[in-house]
C-alpha cells in the first residue's frame, strides 16, 4: 500500500472539475468517513468519474446529455503537518473501519481510533466491491466482526487487485492540496 509522500501526485475523479475541496459538500458515509477521497490510480479515477457523473445525471445535479466527467491532479505539500494514518492491506481492520463509517452504531472503537487523523489511506472498497460489503454488513457470512465472516469478505474481496485512496479529512489536510491541472474524461 502506499504511504502519504510530500510531491506526490493524487487524482480525484468527479463529474465536475474540483479546485478548491469544501468538507460541506464530501459525502459522509463513505469508507473513512467524511472527506475528498484520491487516489494514485489516473484510471481508477477516470472510473469514478463516470460513475459519480451517472449518479449525477440520475439525481439532476447535471444534464442528461453531459457528455464528460473530469479528473482533477493534486499534489501533496507540506505533510509533516499532518496527523495519517495507513492500511498497509485490506485486512479486520481495514474492513472494520468501512463498516463502521458506512453503518451507525458498530465499530465504535474503530471510528475513535480514527477520528483525530487529517488523513486515512488503505485500498478502495469501490462499487465492485459493494455487494460484498453489503452482504458483510448484514450478517450474510456470519456474525459481523467474527473471524469466519471476516476471512470470508475479505477473501471475497480480492484486496490485492483492489486501488489505494486516500481520504483528505480535515481542512488542515485540505490545505496541502495543490491544485495542478484537470482533464475531460469521455462518458462513453
Amino acid at each position: 500500500m502506499k504511504q502519504l509522500e510530500e510531491g506526490m501526485i493524487l487524482y480525484h475523479g468527479s463529474y465536475c472539475v474540483v479546485e478548491n475541496p469544501d468538507l460541506q459538500k464530501c459525502a459522509k458515509y463513505k469508507d473513512f468517513g467524511q472527506g475528498f477521497y484520491l487516489t494514485t490510480s489516473k484510471e481508477q479515477a477516470k472510473s469514478f468519474a463516470k460513475i459519480t457523473a451517472a449518479k449525477s445525471k440520475a439525481r439532476g445535479l447535471i444534464s442528461v446529455n453531459e457528455q464528460f466527467g473530469y479528473v482533477s491532479f493534486f499534489k501533496v505539500n507540506d505533510i509533516q503537518e499532518l496527523k495519517s494514518f495507513g492500511f498497509e492491506t485490506a485486512d479486520k481492520e481495514w474492513l472494520h473501519c468501512i463498516v463502521a463509517h458506512r453503518k451507525s452504531d458498530v465499530f465504535l472503537d474503530m471510528i475513535n481510533r480514527m477520528k483525530d487523523f487529517d488523513v486515512i489511506s488503505g485500498k478502495i472498497a469501490n462499487d465492485n466491491t459493494n455487494a460484498t460489503i453489503l452482504a458483510y454488513m448484514s450478517n450474510f457470512y456470519g456474525e459481523m466482526g467474527s473471524e469466519s465472516a471476516d476471512n470470508m469478505c475479505i477473501s471475497l474481496l480480492l484486496p490485492e487487485k483492489l486501488q489505494d485512496q486516500f481520504c483528505f479529512r480535515t481542512e488542515k489536510a485540505f490545505s496541502k492540496l495543490q491544485f495542478l491541472k484537470s482533464e475531460k474524461v469521455a462518458l462513453f
